[in-house]
């Protein structure tokens, strides 16, 4: 309506401005006022000027205004043609060209108005100052999408390119990152956006540090693997989680090896609703097997790992049969049953208790469940005629000085061992690797429970050092190392630099927006207790127990040959152990480990 009204009365406007005679004028225009008022708005139509968001008007805004308000000035020159002809006394030259000027000026003009009041800019000011680092694609679509919100004001740009530094980017300008500390406080920064998504761990965890330092809050765009899933898009931010700045950069998937024991088979999966586990089961669904199998003894994990498994398998679409077993590992006429019936071709074997200090309390249920239970489901797989067993293992295997490590290195021996019986059969593998990102029982979800109660938070020595990897990427690579397996390797991950515990502890309170307390800083709001080390614990982990791991087809996966005892000799110590966990004897049950499991040393202070 405000389209008719304007483009009616410039039609006056437009003579009034050529002859000066405001009579005149009216006397000259004022047939064609309804006709502008009418033909304004399908002209601006016809131009999909009305597809436009106010809120939300770009360049192409410009050409859709210049279009409409051209199409009308010729439709009302078509007009005025039929009324009078080309009589120069009612149709004075100049007059078309003042009237597209002025209603191209006037109906741009009130559109951008709104804009800017819609912007917040034309009464409430945007208090909220924010930097962003990273000034290519992904910093200038944030700003896009930040500009249009009521809240924050992009005041900086910071980036690493020396061409860009002092220049301006949409009237903000550019900063180098070696001048954070002054920009954060010549800007009162309140937020540091980080749009630098292909950025490495070490990258990021460096501008975090530096930006807490100042107190400002540090915010990401997602990371490329993020936007190339379709989870997330340039514009969406989100805290910066510890996850972001742990464990190396991810190294792309080889989808070949993703699919080799996966696409078009039925695979079974122990310990399915366990932390690993489940994720094995989110990239399986992926690789198009026909049949999953979940195996889990816990009926919760099990139900809530089938429900979303399901609803992965409906979006998808596909003849993907899903089935479930609630069981356990050591049930071997479960697992003999199971695996004919649902002719499984690959196991992934997850399924294990993995938490150093309870197995250490409960030696005899551990080793029942990691050693036991790993030898009977080989044994089940290899009388199923099973093609592919791979065990996922745990760098705590390499010179164990906990029960739990000691189990998971005898359960490594006893299927290198079974792969030589195996005589290729069932090809028997394992796959080695450190922590995982916010698994059940690990150091990430405790010290954010004891972020949330205020602390401290509690780091067992100051020189504890571990590797960590997200789970998504140890799943990834479980399935890609089983995939190059010939029989009886023992493969292990990159797991990138190691990090000490307490660091990690520190850059938790900082992404939190706490202040550390401490000695230097007495005021801080959180601090940071050693309490000793637990039994069975290590200060640093290791990956390899002999030589150097040898390179294979993946960057991101070596190979280890291990020393292993022939089936004969092991079957009888198996034959001790078992005897002392039916009997529950904690003591022989460790002794008999220590026999059986080079470089397993029993007493439970001793660390390496």
């Amino acid at each position: 309506m405000s389209d008719a009204f304007l483009t009616a009365g410039l039609v006056f406007v437009a003579y009034w401005l050529r002859r000066e005679e405001a009579l005149e004028a009216w006397n000259n225009s004022h047939a064609l006022l309804i006709w502008a008022g009418i033909l304004g708005p399908l002209c601006f139509y016809c131009a999909g000027l009305y597809k436009e968001i106010t809120r939300y008007i770009g360049p192409i805004f410009a050409v859709r205004v210049i279009f409409g308000v051209a199409l009308l000035v010729v439709a009302l020159l078509s007009v005025r043609w039929f009324q009078d002809g080309l009589d120069r006394a009612v149709n004075p030259y100049g007059v078309p060209a003042i009237y597209f000027t002025i209603t191209t000026l006037a109906i741009g003009g009130t559109r951008l108005a709104a804009r800017w009041l819609l912007l917040g800019k034309g009464g409430q000011s945007k208090n909220y100052k924010v930097a962003i680092f990273g000034a290519g694609a992904a910093g200038i679509g944030l700003h896009s999408a930040l500009i249009h919100g009521r809240e924050q004001s992009v005041v900086a740009f910071i980036d690493d390119d020396p061409k860009l530094h002092g220049r301006k980017i949409r009237n903000v300008p550019v900063y180098s990152n070696e001048n954070l500390s002054q920009v954060f406080v010549k800007h009162d920064i309140k937020a540091l956006l980080l749009a630098l998504p292909g950025a490495s761990r070490a990258r990021r965890l460096k501008l975090v540090q530096k930006a807490t330092e100042h107190g400002v809050r540090v915010l990401t765009v997602p990371t490329l693997a993020e936007l190339d899933d379709g989870t997330a898009s340039v514009g969406q931010l989100r805290p910066v989680k510890v996850d972001d700045l742990l464990g190396r950069t991810p190294v792309q998937a080889n989808e070949e090896l993703m699919h080799r024991h996966i696409s078009g088979k039925s695979v079974l999966v122990t310990g399915a609703g366990g932390s690993i586990g489940s994720e094995l089961c989110r990239k399986i669904v992926q690789a198009g097997p026909t049949r999953l199998v979940l195996l889990d003894q816990c009926e919760h994990n099990l139900y809530t790992i089938e429900k979303e498994i399901r609803h992965m398998i409906s979006k998808r679409g596909g003849e993907m049969l899903l089935e479930t077993a609630l069981g356990s590992v050591n049930d071997r006429v479960l697992l003999d049953r199971l695996l004919v019936a649902q002719r499984i071709e690959t196991i992934y074997h997850a399924a294990a208790y993995k938490h150093v200090p309870m197995v250490e309390k409960h030696e005899t249920a551990g080793v029942e469940t990691n050693v036991f239970g790993t030898l009977t489901t080989a044994q089940s797989a290899l009388h199923a005629g099973v093609k592919a067993f791979i065990f996922v293992s745990t760098d705590k295997a390499v010179r164990p000085t906990s029960v739990m490590g000691a189990s998971k290195r005898l359960a490594e021996i006893i299927l290198q061992s079974m792969n030589e019986i195996s005589k290729g059969r069932t090809i028997f593998s394992m796959v080695r690797f450190g922590n995982v990102l916010g698994s059940s029982g690990s150091v990430i979800p405790l010290f954010q429970e004891q972020l949330e109660r205020g602390g401290p938070l509690t780091v067992t020595h100051a020189d504890m050092v571990r590797y960590f990897m997200t789970i998504p990427e140890a799943a990834s690579l479980v399935i890609q190392a089983g995939a190059m397996a010939k029989g009886g390797e023992v493969f292990v991950l990159d797991m990138g630099e190691p990090v000490k515990i307490i660091d990690l502890a520190k850059n938790m309170i900082r992404l939190a927006g706490r202040t550390l307390r401490d000695a230097d800083h007495p005021a801080g709001e959180i601090e940071i207790q050693i309490t000793g080390t637990r039994p069975g614990e290590k200060l640093y982990e290791e990956l390899l127990i002999s030589s150097d791991a040898i390179k294979t087809e993946h960057v991101s996966i070596g190979l280890a040959r291990e020393p292993f005892e022939s089936w004969n000799l092991l079957e009888v110590k198996l034959d001790r152990l078992q005897t002392a966990v039916d009997q529950r004897d904690d003591g022989v049950v460790r002794r008999l480990l220590g026999e059986v499991v080079g470089g397993y040393e029993t007493s439970p202070a001793k660390l390496r």
